[in-house]
């Protein structure tokens, strides 16, 4: 990566999906060698999935300047809403069949994202406008990777900037009561088992 920056193909060089170990190592053998650190990691980061960013690498922010460029800010949809008929077995869409067989805790996964509706409400905003808001009042992230499958998809979520300013400590209270933290890791790696299957 030394390389590469030096050459000016690049200004700083990162990491994705790395664990807080394996990015301290990086950094520490970067000192040794005299070498250019990793300086941002990029990690799924939802509602859904905290644990990572907000307690594993919480040591890594102030000692090493770590920033975070996180995806899958709607927890591939979920965060959405509209899976919602899909959980209850109100459909069975095909389409969207695969994500409630790939997805460990699907139905309750879903169910905490129904439960923010009142929310969502409250603020005057979309479901998913309130869980990109509520990825980017996190201090610790520079970045939030959105999709869209139409541009006036996009335009409405980009519309989570003006939510951004509503992320009040009373409006976060109220989002930790109904989605708290789980500090416990994942039974399998869920993500892999979609990847292998649908990529």
């Amino acid at each position: 990566m030394n390389y590469v920056i030096q050459q000016g193909w690049a200004f700083y060089w990162g990491t994705s999906q790395w664990s807080a170990a394996d990015f301290i190592e990086a950094c520490e053998i970067a000192d040794r060698l005299g070498l250019i650190r990793p300086i941002v990691e990029q990690p799924e980061y939802n509602l859904l999935e905290r644990s990572k960013v907000e307690l594993e690498y919480a040591p890594l922010y102030d000692k090493y300047g770590l920033g975070l460029t996180t995806w899958s800010p709607l927890s591939f949809g979920i965060l959405t809403g509209k899976y919602s008929a899909v959980a209850s077995g109100a459909t069975t869409r095909m389409d969207v069949a695969w994500i409630k067989e790939s997805i460990p805790d699907f139905d309750d996964r879903v169910a905490k994202a129904d439960s923010l509706k009142p929310v969502a409400e409250e603020l005057g905003c979309s479901m998913a406008q309130l869980a990109i808001a509520w990825c980017l009042s996190n201090e610790n992230v520079s970045t939030v990777m959105i999709g869209a499958s139409s541009t006036e998809q996009l335009k409405q979520n980009l519309k989570a900037l003006d939510v951004v300013a509503k992320m009040t400590p009373e409006i976060k209270n109220k989002i930790e009561a109904v989605i708290p933290i789980n500090a416990k890791k994942p039974a399998a790696d869920w993500l892999s088992n979609v990847r292998a299957r649908h990529l």
